[in-house]
């Protein structure tokens, strides 16, 4: 079985049933399942399949569902790339993954007209967004075919070529932060048994109405969002762009179930929402992940929404779930749960032996999602995958009962003296401050001490200042770990998924 067969399947058990909501227009399994087909039938007979890469460059839409499941239904290997990118940063992608095609929409094609020389795309796919875009007058008018009309012109009867689970059926591009990005090859198998197992886990079926803020074309919203839901006939409502805005309206309008998140986002969501209380009452579980979430943040929005919050840990070489807070146990704030149904997680050191329980290692993960490697890396693959582990590059411990927690990032350790300071172990005594909305923490060169605290602070009290703060965290932190300079900030730098970008704060300290 693979993500598209699970749709047909899923079709045949629940062909009335919504499978997605977007802008209004609610559209059932069994129609989502023929637009499917239809786009496979029509890519088939373009002459791409098996070994083929396309790319899909989009935002939030019906354009994302159909055509991942249509691209996946053909054969084809999917690339899901950041419609936000620059023409540099989107080019590398298209170019190092070798994309013959592209799924995308009309607001975006001025962007491949500056890099379509590079690059060796015979078509483009292009979604009309309604904004009065004029196509003709583009220099890449003649490789462009309307999506909408591809898909209408496909045949229902089309028969997809039989697909081994060991094809790869995604390839994901990781952010970059340390260098150019790498694309981590998914195979059927990886992104098929991580759907089954996070949906089994996370008890979704087909009540629910999950909603899907997050972006799609990234591994958590791909994966929970919307294979997820897909297993068991749950409706996947879209978000086209996460506003506090749309997704409370969105929660009230449809009775969402089931909201996922980064850390960002609920942040947003808390600092926005005392007014909408009520737009939650029907959501039974909340999920965040990316990166990990403040509990002072994780107890206040509890507090506020009356929801249970629950965090879990993945990235895109795992497909990405590896561990969650169980449902039927307790949930451990500042802990990522434990190992999900079939993959196993576990601590170790430098040698890749297990450390003690309670001890600081690094996180490695090995089961059924763990991806094929990277393309066209072999070394890096060697490097990341040894021995069937995956090594995340995460610093973590285990406790007595299997609960892990992040500890924060192997690369963003602060070394102060000789003594290791861990980040988030800064950010929490933090955020705990009443008058701190966002924070981020990073070590800046030191020439007596190798390194010292950096904090960068967003606060809502415009009279807040560095004593005050270093003053906090006096009685909370040893003095090794205090903060040596706060740097307060209107806002922090993030990615388009939330994520904070220690990368660029660091950089910022090396311009000043």
């Amino acid at each position: 079985m693979n993500l598209s067969e699970q749709l047909s399947l899923t079709a045949q058990q629940h062909p009335a049933k919504v499978a997605y909501i977007f802008q209004g227009q609610q559209v059932s399994y069994r129609e989502f399942d023929a637009s499917v087909t239809k786009f496979a039938s029509k890519l088939s007979e373009l002459g791409y399949g098996k070994g083929d890469h396309i790319a899909l460059v989009s935002g939030n839409s019906p354009l994302f569902m159909i055509g991942l499941y249509g691209a996946l239904r053909s054969g084809a290997t999917v690339i899901p790339v950041n419609p936000t990118y620059t023409v540099d940063e989107m080019s590398y992608i298209l170019k190092n993954g070798d994309v013959k095609a592209v799924m995308t929409m009309d607001v975006l094609m001025e962007k491949f007209e500056h890099m379509d020389e590079m690059l060796g795309v015979y078509h483009y796919f292009v979604a009309d967004t309604g904004m009065g875009i004029d196509l003709e007058k583009s220099s890449l008018y003649l490789k462009m075919k309307s999506f909408t009309k591809t898909v209408a012109e496909g045949e229902l009867e089309y028969e997809a070529a039989p697909i081994d689970e060991e094809e790869i059926g995604v390839i994901l591009y990781t952010s970059g932060t340390t260098g150019k990005p790498k694309g981590a090859m998914l195979t059927h198998k990886n992104l098929y048994s991580n759907a089954t197992d996070v949906a089994e886990y996370l008890q979704i079926n087909a009540d629910d109405r999950v909603i899907a803020a997050l972006p799609m074309f990234h591994v958590f919203c791909l994966t929970v969002c919307l294979n997820a839901p897909v297993m068991n006939g749950g409706t996947v409502l879209i978000v086209p762009k996460f506003s506090p805005q749309e997704v409370f309206a969105t929660a009230e309008e449809h009775q969402a179930t089931v909201f996922a998140g980064v850390p960002t986002m609920y942040n947003y969501l808390l600092q926005t929402g005392k007014d909408q209380v009520e737009t939650f009452r029907r959501i039974r579980l909340c999920i965040s992940g990316g990166s990990s979430l403040p509990v002072a943040l994780l107890e206040s929005f509890e507090k506020q929404f009356n929801v249970r919050v629950s965090e879990g840990y993945g990235l895109s070489e795992a497909s990405p779930v590896t561990a969650f807070n169980p449902l039927d146990l307790p949930r451990k704030a500042g802990s990522i749960g434990r190992n999900i149904k079939n993959v196993e997680n576990k601590v170790v050191d430098e040698l890749g032996e297990e450390v003690a329980v309670g001890e600081v290692g690094e996180l490695v993960v090995r089961g059924p999602n763990v991806m094929k490697g990277y393309y066209k890396l072999p070394e890096e693959t060697a490097v990341t995958i040894r021995d069937g582990w995956l090594y995340t590059g995460d610093m973590a411990r285990k406790d007595e009962e299997g609960y892990f927690y992040i500890v924060d990032r192997k690369k963003d350790m602060i070394l102060v003296g000789g003594y290791n300071v861990y980040p988030r172990e800064v950010e929490e005594v933090l955020y705990k401050h009443e008058d701190v909305t966002e924070v981020a923490v990073v070590g800046a060169p030191d020439p007596e001490l190798g390194e010292t605290v950096i904090s960068f602070v967003v606060s809502k009290n415009p009279t807040l200042n560095e004593a005050a703060l270093v003053e906090y965290c006096q009685d909370r932190l040893a003095k090794y770990k205090l903060p040596t300079r706060v740097e307060f900030m209107s806002e922090l730098p993030k990615n388009t998924t939330g994520k904070i970008l220690r990368k660029n704060l660091r950089e910022q300290l090396t311009q000043s």
